[in-house]
Parts: structure tokens; C-alpha cells; sequence
């Protein structure tokens, strides 16, 4: 059997979110945040790249550490903790990183710059993103960094924005301005004085050195408050800015007011004149095939992500969340279609994501890949952690593994190519007495027994199926089990 990958892409102990995937020569460099496996805050450690060839996405490889918080001069207990960032290549051959800091209470600060000779190599600071007159950029709330070389010019594209579901009508801006002073220490004053309302995506163009921007930033994304009536009604900017170009058209990938969502928006201009596109992936698979959020697929939390093209295929990028919390989060791919219109059709989330293909119904896969685990009625995570029980990925001394699993609970993996007799072994844990009941899509296969067990102990079935499907265990019985792995073994 040839060497695969699968959702998540990087190591099952590996949590790089906010995933930034960029083509630096014959490599695709991952950028992102980085949380700790099982972590109290977001964006706990420091920065770490991995790549890959562009002619094999299975090979993927650590570059190790290249920057961490204390090298920058504002680190300190409002600013210790490095969030998403974003690699540029300048007019002048160096790499750019551009990056948010943040740590107790909300992000308030400047726009931060590391500099490095190679893509993945030791960054070093560089400096804060600045006006003309030298003073720290601070138009409207500087987060989430994006950057582009769009043939020599190099653009900035950042912002934030409250996000609150269930809205119906415009906010006043009046009725903000108390809220924005609260969360990121502006005055009255610089409020008043954006030519746009504080919360939304922004567009500038960077000077040759990198730091200075050119003119005053445009508004080119709504946040939730300004949306109504505009094409981004119901799907506003909330975070997550990105950039990229294919053919004449820019494509603005972002995160919507949903969280779970990235979205994206096009325009033949690069800061301006922007109409919202659709949404690429979704976390739950909510809004896929008309999915509602009531039926979403698995917990559904913050998203961040990119396209990118590898090898002529385009790619979106994405995270998932784990452990209960939005603080451990793993980054996943999924090939997407650019259609000759433009638009790019939302995808569903797999466990092949990079693969190319179906995965062999042969060989040991670990049980932590489901693309979906629901019990039915799977929440949106709030960012703290989630007490009540609940179907997860976590870990525990050393080993990752789904948890809680309780009567109904359903795990999948989308897709495998079975072709005839298998045998499916499982190995389990925990309290509970009954079956798993074995799915290809939606036809029944068989059933493999569970009993309790202190230790991890194995139990199969004889399936039987034919071509590519989706395959799934739902649980029937008492008490709570673990799974922690699966086995398909051919007769």
C-alpha cells in the first residue's frame, strides 16, 4: 500500500491552526498559530513551520521553531501569546512575518514584523507596521494580519469584529462606541474619526520597506454591524483575513460572523469593490447539501484558514476543534473546484484531505481522523471548555483517542475504497455494554460487540462492501466508551 495522509495533515499531536499555506519554490510552507495539546488559552506556544514537497503532500516535515513571543520588544503579560500570522516574500527577496499579540484581555496593540533570509528559517524582529508620519498603524483594530505580493506591490489586509448570531436589525453606532472603547483602548476620538465603523476588513498597500503603509486603509469587507442590506448580510467578516489571486479575479478569504464558516469574497481590484462569493468549508458541514446548524456534524468553533494551489489543484485549509475547548486546535485540507464562472462550491469536510484519493480499506488508522463525531445534538463551541459530556478527540498519557462516546453517537470517516470481504477490528475501552453498528454511508454492515474493559482491548466483525463510501460506527448500549484505533484487515 502507498504511502497516505489524512485529516488532521500533521502529526495527531501536533495543534497548528490558523493555517496560512503558501508555495515558496518546490515547497508548500504551513504558517499558523500554534496551541498547546490540551491548552487553557489560545496560541499557547511559539511559532513552528512545517512543509511539504509540491509533488508529495504526504511528506510532510517539521522546519521547527522559527519565532517566538519573547524576541519581540512589547512581550509581557498583554502580550505573550502570538496569534495568527502571515509570510510574504518582499520586493527585496526576504521573508515577512506579520503577526497580532495578545494575553490578558483583548488585543490593543500594533502590528507586528519578523524578517528572515528563507521561508522557514530564524525570524527576527523587524518592527511594528507604521503611518507615514512614523506613529504605530491603529485605524481600526489592528488584528489577524494578512499579506500579498501582488506582482511587486505589496498589500495589508486586517481587522476584527464582534460577532453576535441572531441579529436582525442594524446597531446604531452610537450604542457601540462605549463597547469598542472598552475592548481595544480607543478613544472616543479615533473612533469617531474612521471614515468606517470600527469593526470590518481593511485593505492598504505596504511601502518598499515593508512597514509603512501607503494612505489611508479601505474598507473592503463588512463587519456584522454595517452588513444589512449588502451582499455579506448573515455571512459579515468577523476575522481571519487572507488574499489570493486567481487569474484577473482577488479572492478575500475570511471568517464569517458564523465562526465556523470561511467564506470568501471577490473583486478585480485588491482593496476595493468587493461582493461576497460564498462559503468554501465549514467546520460542521453546516450550510453543505442545505445541512442546518442543528445538524452539524461535529462541535463547530472558530475557523481560519487559506487557499492555496499545489501542483494546478487548489486547496482550502481549515482547523477543527478538539478537547472541548477552541484552545487545541488542529489544522485540515480539503481539494476544492474552481468553476469556470469563478465561484468555488463549499466542500465537506473528509478524512482523506490531501490524500488525492479514497483511503485503503486496509491497514491500522487511528480513530481521532473522523471528520464527523456527533451524538445528534453537537454544540458550537464557546472558546471555555465544555463540562457536560460530550463526543471529543483528546489525549491522555501519551495516547489520542476519541472520548465519551454514549448511546447514539455517531463517528465517520469519509472516504475509504473497500473492495470485498474485511475484517474491521476495534480497539476499545470504558464502561459500556452493547454494539457499534457499522455504516458504509447508509447501508447497515454488521455489528461489532463492546464490553467493559479497564484496558484497551480489541473487538470485530466480518463487513463486506464494494467501492468508495463513507464509513461510520454509531454506538447502541449503556455506559461510555473510548475508541482509539481501527484495523481493516482484507480476507
Amino acid at each position: 500500500m502507498s504511502r497516505q495522509i489524512f485529516n488532521p495533515y500533521l502529526p495527531l499531536d501536533t495543534y497548528i491552526p490558523d493555517g496560512e499555506p503558501h508555495v515558496f519554490g518546490d515547497r508548500l510552507y504551513l504558517f499558523g498559530s500554534h496551541d498547546k495539546e490540551g491548552g487553557e488559552a489560545f496560541c499557547m506556544l511559539p511559532y513552528e513551520c512545517w512543509s511539504a514537497p509540491v509533488d508529495d503532500l504526504t511528506a510532510w516535515r517539521c522546519e521547527g521553531t522559527i519565532y517566538r513571543p519573547e524576541q519581540d520588544p512589547n512581550y509581557g503579560p498583554a502580550n505573550r501569546y502570538l496569534y495568527a500570522p502571515d509570510v510574504v516574500q518582499g520586493p527585496d527577496g526576504r521573508y515577512y512575518l506579520y503577526y497580532a499579540m495578545s494575553g490578558e484581555g483583548c488585543f490593543t496593540g500594533p502590528i507586528h514584523v519578523a524578517v528572515c533570509d528563507s521561508p522557514a528559517g530564524q525570524y527576527e524582529y523587524y518592527g511594528a507596521v507604521r503611518t507615514p508620519d512614523g506613529g504605530e498603524l491603529d485605524r481600526y483594530i489592528t488584528f489577524d494580519p494578512a499579506v500579498f505580493n501582488d506582482d511587486g506591490k505589496i498589500w495589508l489586509y486586517y481587522g476584527w469584529s464582534l460577532e453576535k448570531a441572531g441579529i436582525t436589525e442594524n446597531i446604531p453606532q452610537e450604542n457601540l462606541i462605549p463597547v469598542e472603547m472598552m475592548l481595544f483602548g480607543k478613544t472616543e476620538e479615533s473612533i469617531r474619526a474612521c471614515p468606517h465603523e470600527l469593526m470590518g476588513a481593511n485593505a492598504v498597500q505596504l511601502a518598499e520597506d515593508m512597514l509603512t503603509v501607503l494612505g489611508e486603509p479601505n474598507r473592503i469587507v463588512p463587519g456584522q454591524f454595517a452588513s444589512f442590506g449588502t451582499s455579506f448580510e448573515g455571512h459579515a467578516f468577523f476575522e481571519a483575513s487572507s488574499m489570493r489571486k486567481i487569474g484577473e479575479t482577488y479572492y478575500f478569504i475570511y471568517s464569517s460572523q458564523n465562526q465556523h464558516e470561511l467564506c470568501y469574497a471577490t473583486s478585480a481590484f485588491p482593496d476595493r469593490d468587493f461582493t461576497y462569493g460564498g462559503v468554501l468549508v465549514s467546520n460542521g458541514d453546516i450550510g453543505y447539501q442545505g445541512r442546518s446548524a442543528a445538524e452539524r456534524l461535529a462541535t463547530t468553533g472558530n475557523n481560519h484558514g487559506s487557499l492555496e494551489q499545489v501542483n494546478g489543484q487548489w486547496y482550502i485549509f481549515y482547523h477543527r476543534q478538539t478537547h472541548k475547548t477552541s484552545f487545541s486546535r488542529q489544522g485540515c485540507a480539503e481539494p476544492v473546484a474552481v468553476l469556470p464562472d469563478g465561484s468555488i462550491p463549499q466542500v465537506e469536510m473528509t478524512s482523506c484531505g490531501l490524500n488525492g484519493r479514497p483511503l485503503a480499506a486496509e491497514g491500522v488508522y487511528p480513530a481521532s481522523i473522523c471528520c464527523n463525531l456527533t451524538n445528534g445534538q453537537m454544540p458550537h463551541q464557546p472558546g471555555e471548555p465544555i463540562n457536560t459530556p460530550l463526543p471529543h478527540v483528546t489525549h491522555r498519557d501519551g495516547e489520542r483517542f476519541v472520548a465519551e462516546i454514549e448511546d447514539g453517537t455517531l463517528i465517520g470517516y469519509k472516504y475509504f475504497a473497500f473492495s470485498g470481504k474485511t475484517v474491521l477490528t476495534l480497539q476499545v475501552r470504558g464502561t459500556g455494554a452493547g454494539i457499534f453498528e457499522i455504516l458504509a454511508d447508509n447501508r447497515h454492515l454488521g455489528d461489532v460487540p463492546v464490553f467493559p474493559a479497564d484496558g484497551w482491548v480489541e473487538t470485530g466483525a466480518i463487513i463486506e462492501a464494494n467501492g468508495t463510501h463513507a464509513l461510520s460506527f454509531r454506538y447502541r448500549g449503556t455506559g461510555t466508551i473510548e475508541l482509539k484505533q481501527f484495523l481493516l484487515t482484507l480476507c
